[in-house]
């Protein structure tokens, strides 16, 4: 009949419960196992087992040398190998001698470049709509811009519309004696003929005020919504001196009226970014 098996508690003396079993130690073939006795948080006996897998190694012979040194001090008497009592097992930490630094942080920081430039997936794609990058499908003004590009498709534009009609120029008279300069804008006087100065001030008349616009309206989106219609002057938008964010409205320059009226039949009670906007003729300066 197989011996029975004592229990590890048979082997403490019951009258003396401050006494612990000294830990003890087993090899089998390459696994160690450790049995170590201790007092939990409730002051009851505790067994602990702890199993090891015995794995050799090839050091380098410094490492070996090393480990072949006697022990000294209160270990002196301690077994070969580490002493659970005084020494902790951890993962091993390996270090790399770098012998140019420079080299070095040079590399690390490529790399986190590239790291960053994956992270933001920056010029991977560009929306059709917004020039944004993201796909197309996951635009958030597909909903906005893209009846507004359809429906730009059905207002005609008059070609050449805008030009200033050429002026008759008359037949040079003869010359003055003396080479005297005469401006520009005399030029016409007297028998004298030229070209007057062109005028490049900007024509207010071609205006228009686009209102109920979203806080969060930049310039590139105007740009981009009013771009279709024709070509853009100037753009201004309102914002906040505090909080540099849109005050609801913006004033949109074209260069001829025609383009202008487009811009205002389709803008007009067009929804964007969740409002509906109001596009309307702008005031003259002096009528604000």
């Amino acid at each position: 009949m197989p011996e029975p098996v004592s229990s590890w508690a048979d082997d403490i003396d019951e009258n003396d419960a401050s006494i612990l079993p000294s830990p003890k130690e087993e090899i089998k073939g390459d696994t160690k196992i450790v049995t170590e006795y201790s007092f939990n948080q409730d002051g009851k006996k505790v067994k602990t087992i702890r199993t090891y897998k015995i794995e050799k190694k090839m050091v380098p012979k410094v490492i070996a040398q090393r480990k072949a040194w006697s022990k000294f001090g209160m270990s002196k008497n301690d077994k070969p190998g580490p002493n659970p009592q005084t020494t902790v097992v951890a993962e091993e930490i390996w270090m790399q001698f770098v012998a140019n630094k420079e080299e070095a942080e040079k590399e690390q920081g490529e790399q986190s470049a590239l790291d960053k430039l994956k992270a933001t997936n920056k010029g991977v794609v560009k929306c059709r709509i917004c020039k944004e990058d993201h796909w197309t499908t996951q635009c958030p003004y597909k909903d906005t811009l893209g009846p507004l590009k359809d429906s730009l498709s059905n207002v005609e534009r008059e070609p050449g519309a805008g030009a200033p009609p050429t002026a008759a120029v008359a037949a040079p008279a003869p010359s003055q004696a003396g080479g005297k300069y005469v401006p520009p804008s005399k030029r016409g006087v007297e028998g004298r003929v030229g070209d007057t100065m062109p005028d490049k001030r900007r024509d207010d008349t071609a205006a228009i005020r686009v209102s109920n616009l979203s806080e969060n309206v930049t310039e590139d989106d105007l740009q981009t919504l009013c771009k279709p219609f024709g070509h853009i002057a100037r753009i201004f938008l309102a914002k906040d001196k505090t909080t540099q964010l849109c005050k609801g409205f913006a004033f949109v320059n074209y260069h001829s009226k025609e383009s202008a009226a487009a811009a205002i039949a389709v803008l007009h009670r067009h929804p964007f970014d969740h409002l509906i906007l109001s596009a309307e003729w702008a005031k003259p300066s002096g009528d604000r």
